[in-house]
């Protein structure tokens, strides 16, 4: 059964079609500018497919709710071409097919507990730290829902004490997001994150609110597996920096594995979210 797949970025649309297992035959890049340019590339590509179901991880906030008469809707993004576009909506009228949709990270999750470093596991955390900083989660073999979708980059973390950046969120200025996403290290420092891997200083203080946001997320989810992806985390020192920060923080409080083995990187890398879409694909059909 051929299924597509869509992961819907802050700069680009990913789309492929493949196998519900997460394969993929075929896929495109298109830039995200502004929807109606946009969405008529992504809707060319699978006008070529005949796919069974659709995918679709999307950067948020985002409508989750099954039950909302705005489900499937982009919401308060910073992006403001897109805010409020009803993008299950307009997929739905060119392909009237069962399509799945949930946030780019919870899909990325949803990937990595099934074919990739979560594999087996029936809980997982996955971060990403890019232009924003998102998070996804599966407990219990499911993806973390409730009112909406989670939200974790923008949970407040202790500031360091030599730290006097303002913060870049434009919600909440100095939240995690707001200090230690791709954009923050770039205004902080004057250069973007691939142009400072030698600054001992940056990373330092990238870990020192990273480890901060994982303690939480560790005290209140009990994730069996961490996974840091986004192009932030690319860094070569700084997930080792996170790890050594997150074990001083929780100062054996809890009991976890080796943190080299607990707090890796993606095993799919950058597939891991278009991978995800093909899943959710999968489930849509089965579930509709």
């Amino acid at each position: 059964m051929l299924v597509g797949g869509i992961e819907a970025g802050g700069t680009k649309f990913v789309c492929a079609v493949g196998d519900a297992l997460g394969n993929v035959q075929e896929r495109i890049s298109v830039p995200t500018t502004v929807p109606k340019e946009t969405m008529e590339e992504v809707k060319a590509f699978f006008r070529k497919h005949e796919i069974k179901a659709l995918g679709v991880g999307s950067f948020g906030p985002i409508d989750v709710d099954l039950k909302s008469q705005t489900f499937g809707t982009i919401t308060s993004t910073p992006k403001l071409a897109w805010r409020n576009y009803p993008l299950v909506a307009e997929l739905k009228k060119a392909f009237p097919i069962p399509i799945g949709f949930n946030t780019d990270v919870n899909i990325a999750a949803l990937a990595e507990a099934t074919t990739g470093a979560a594999k087996g596991l029936d809980s997982c955390l996955y971060i990403t730290v890019g232009t924003g900083i998102g998070a996804g989660a599966v407990v219990q073999g499911k993806l973390l829902q409730g009112l909406s979708h989670p939200e974790m980059g923008h949970i407040l973390v202790r500031r360091h004490p030599d730290d006097r950046y303002k913060g870049k969120c434009p919600y909440h200025g100095d939240c995690l997001e707001g200090l230690a996403a791709g954009p923050a290290i770039e205004e902080r420092w004057g250069e973007r994150g691939q142009h400072l891997h030698n600054r001992e200083e940056v990373w330092n203080l990238e870990a020192y609110y990273m480890a901060q946001a994982l303690m939480q997320y560790i005290l209140i989810l009990s994730p069996k597996k961490i996974i840091l992806g986004g192009g932030v985390m690319k860094s070569p020192s700084v997930i080792s920096k996170i790890q050594e920060n997150v074990k001083e923080l929780l100062n054996g409080y809890v009991v976890l594995p080796d943190m080299k083995e607990y707090i890796v990187p993606p095993a799919l890398g950058d597939n891991a979210g278009v991978t995800g879409a093909l899943i959710l694909a999968g489930q849509a059909f089965e579930h509709q």
